[in-house]
């Protein structure tokens, strides 16, 4: 094994140990003094809420990361296949790492946050970020799903909201409920005909015959399956978004008024 891959492998090691730390121990710490509604919580709300918030600092860490190589990264961008991976690789160990972490999770407290949704998402990642470790493949690929993890904390901080006991109707939640819908549109929807007119501009290339039909397999199929649950889950927020703006509508058009003012 080469002493780059001895590295990856320990950053995706640190990983699951550093999220499965942030889950057990600094995330219930932190969360009982600044948030005091925490301690009121079920026992199967708090696994949820530890889930959220290490989930939550996963996400802005490598997005963070993602946009630097989006922007900054010449070499992934100039050959989406088989550019330098370095940084790339980098970013989908920390992943890799947080991804088997939460699934451990999901496991061990199926009855808390067990989700099969995610697990096949997981899954499907996972399999797909094995090429992208063991062989550098298609880098610049990997790195433009992991943009679709911005959409992560407004999905948190508004289930924070409703279990701290905020009304659906109420304008904090609302407004995140708003800004979750349109942020998750805009990294996970509104961004597939860029990801996939990029990869119909390499299929059929020399760079695409060079990947091996397992690395084909695991972009194609696993980039097709994340984005049907991606799909999905925007037409549940979507749903959701419409009846609660609908429920705030009716409840504002029936308040008593006076002078054509609402009270």
């Amino acid at each position: 094994m080469d002493p780059f891959s001895q590295l990856i492998l320990a950053i995706s090691v640190t990983s699951f140990l550093t999220f499965q730390w942030l889950f057990h121990k600094v995330s219930p710490w932190i969360s009982k003094r600044i948030s005091p509604g925490f301690l009121g919580l079920s026992d199967k709300q708090k696994v949820e809420w530890n889930s959220r918030t290490v989930s939550t600092f996963h996400a802005l860490l490598v997005g963070i990361f993602c946009l630097c190589i989006l922007f900054f990264d010449d070499a992934v961008n100039e050959d989406p296949v088989w550019g330098d991976p370095t940084l790339v690789k980098t970013n989908v160990a920390i992943t890799t790492g947080y991804l088997i972490s939460d699934l451990l999770l999901i496991f061990y407290y199926w009855k808390a946050i067990g989700d099969k949704f995610f697990v096949v998402h997981h899954l499907a990642a996972l399999y797909a970020y094995y090429y992208v470790l063991g062989q550098g493949m298609l880098p610049y690929f990997a790195n433009f799903r992991l943009l679709a993890e911005f959409s992560t904390p407004c999905v948190n901080q508004r289930w924070f909201f409703e279990v701290l006991g905020y009304p659906k109707s109420s304008r904090p939640n609302m407004a995140n409920g708003v800004a979750m819908a349109v942020v998750f549109f805009m990294v996970r929807i509104a961004v597939m005909p860029v990801y996939y007119s990029r990869m119909y501009a390499v299929y059929g290339t020399e760079a695409f015959y060079l990947v091996p039909w397992g690395g084909r397999v695991a972009w194609i199929c696993s980039s097709i399956c994340l984005d049907i649950m991606n799909i999905m889950w925007m037409h549940k927020i979507a749903r959701g978004c419409y009846k609660v703006l609908r429920s705030a509508h009716w409840s504002k058009a029936s308040t008593p008024q006076e002078n054509g003012k609402t009270d």
